[in-house]
């Protein structure tokens, strides 16, 4: 099956890549272009973005783009919360494979914080968010096969107020099913607006979760819902 054999709504345009390099070279280049205009236009630009692994061939292709990036602010959909020096940290990833060479100059702001408990650290990268400009001029989003996006999880307490368009808050403490367990993730007020969201996809599996999602309509249970509800640009590649 491939991308193409899935009915997306008219507001979800899907792109079929032959592998993953392929895709990490083409996401490089919308989001690096989508930049440049956002420079041109406003004078500073916003691009937030998810960790994980598959992300790192795209952090390096797109920090070798040409830009101004010392007016680009970047920052993160979610965080593990775990030193910036541990293998799982979002911000560690983000600091090895995209803000080298001339990306160097792209101002950051984290969400990791050592603060006394998960609560109180997304208290203070609320806070910290509150620099970040907004709406985002790019986010770039993955997907797991439970159908999560970002850190918020279909069985996590604070998922319904994280999802809830009222929600005051622009980051919250999630709990995810997978070590390490206790997460940052930004709420969907924070997200939803974004000049151009784009979900990077790789692999079968991923495809039959979209697939799924497309079928119902609960966001609590499959929280990648909230989006395919709005403008998306979908990157796949088996």
């Amino acid at each position: 099956m491939a991308i193409s054999n899935i009915n997306l709504p008219e507001q979800v345009i899907g792109f079929s890549l032959n592998n993953p390099v392929q895709l990490a070279g083409e996401l490089a280049v919308t989001v690096a272009n989508a930049l440049r205009s956002a420079i041109d236009a406003r004078g500073v630009a916003t691009l937030v973005v998810s960790g994980g692994r598959s992300p790192v061939a795209f952090f390096e292709r797109l920090a070798s783009q040409a830009l101004d990036w010392s007016k680009v602010v970047v920052s993160l959909a979610d965080e593990r919360w775990v030193p910036v020096s541990h293998p799982d940290s979002n911000e560690g990833l983000v600091r090895r494979h995209l803000l080298q060479g001339e990306a160097a100059r792209a101002r950051f702001i984290g969400l990791y914080s050592a603060a006394a408990s998960l609560d109180e650290a997304a208290r203070l990268a609320d806070q910290a968010l509150a620099e970040l400009p907004h709406p985002f001029d790019v986010l770039v989003l993955g997907m797991g096969e439970d159908g999560h996006t970002a850190s918020l999880f279909p069985t996590s307490p604070n998922l319904e107020a994280a999802l809830s368009p009222e929600c005051p808050q622009r980051c919250l403490a999630m709990l995810a099913p997978t070590v390490p367990h206790q997460r940052l993730s930004l709420t969907l007020p924070m997200l939803e607006g974004a000049r151009l969201t784009l979900l990077a996809l790789q692999g079968q599996g991923k495809l039959a979760t979209l697939a799924d999602a497309l079928a119902g309509e609960g966001a609590a249970q499959m929280p990648i819902r909230a989006f395919l509800r709005r403008s998306l640009e979908i990157y796949w590649c088996p």
